[in-house]
């Protein structure tokens, strides 16, 4: 095992930008996928549950493509045929940029109970097992939740021992794991998630790509943080972006979770910070959209919009 030392802020960096001129070795490495072969800062996808219309996997991927989406974002576990989903996938052209982890509120790892942080480090598993079999990169997983009965310090410990037990497992599988900001009263602040990603790396088997970085979620965090700040300090440790609106003003006006109640481009976010942010970190990925889906005139809406605030 390396120190903890081992995989700091100029080595993540150095990895990253080694990866970006190398797309087969970033395209397993968990880190950043691809970049547009077209020079666009993101390769858009969205979250499989969006698509509202179409009878089949196929169908829905075709919307998808249809609407401007580069690719679809899976859950996992899930009552999907894998065989299917693929079948789609090669038939369309569509990407599977990686998969949402569907058990990490119901059994996360930071769980006061052994019995459901080992239910959740093993659909933790089955996901990373389906993202490679789909073809991505990363599993998009919320660490661990804090709350009157799991103070930080539990969560962290709780999270880094199931962590240290699945990162060969992902390393073998050439998935990362990404972590995502939510309103889980964990990792609030860019240090902390610097240092959390920082230090999960330490199990990444030596001579690996680092297993796990961070999915930032520009909606989410806008709530009580600037973007632009986690994206700089976070650097090449950002292997994904999740999009979706939100406004502070009317959060103030009618409660928190009312924040979200805007489209993408109706929010109060400082997009041309983001955007300036991103491109001195150099990213150039994926960004998921993560909002109330719809029929194809809905998806191709989402799609615009999400090209708007990315021009900016």
């Amino acid at each position: 095992m390396r120190s903890a030392h081992a995989i700091d802020r100029r080595s993540f960096l150095a990895a990253a930008s080694a990866l970006a001129i190398a797309p087969m070795s970033l395209a397993r490495s968990g880190i950043q996928p691809a970049p547009d072969p077209a020079g666009n800062r993101v390769l858009k996808s969205l979250k499989f549950g969006m698509i509202k219309d179409g009878q089949s996997i196929r169908d829905k991927f075709e919307i998808a493509l249809e609407a401007g989406f580069d690719g679809v974002e899976m859950d996992s576990p899930s009552n999907l045929d894998l065989e299917t989903i693929r079948r789609a996938k090669e038939a369309t052209g569509a990407q599977i940029p990686g998969v949402v982890d569907s058990a990490h509120w119901s059994q996360p790892l930071s769980d006061p109970s052994e019995d459901v942080r080992r239910a959740g480090r093993a659909a933790l598993e089955t996901a990373i097992h389906d993202c490679h079999a789909l073809g991505g990169t990363t599993v998009l997983l919320v660490p661990g939740v804090v709350n009157a009965e799991v103070s930080p310090a539990d969560a962290w410990r709780r999270s880094m021992r199931a962590l240290e037990q699945i990162a060969p497992i992902a390393s073998k599988a050439g998935v990362g794991v990404a972590f995502e900001n939510v309103w889980n009263n964990f990792l609030l602040s860019p240090s902390a998630a610097v240092r959390y990603v920082d230090e999960a790396n330490r199990f990444t088997p030596a001579g690996a790509a680092p297993v796990f970085s961070w999915y930032f979620d520009i909606g989410n965090i806008w709530r009580y943080s600037w973007p632009q700040h986690w994206i700089r300090e976070l650097g090449g440790r950002i292997s994904k972006l999740d999009v979706k609106g939100y406004s502070r003003a009317k959060a103030d006006k009618e409660g928190k979770w009312a924040g979200f109640g805007v489209e993408i481009d109706e929010d109060d976010l400082p997009w041309d910070q983001v955007n300036r942010a991103l491109d001195e970190i150099g990213y150039r990925g994926w960004a998921s959209a993560e909002v109330g889906g719809g029929d194809r005139a809905r998806l191709k809406d989402i799609s615009q919009r999400m090209d708007r605030v990315f021009a900016r």
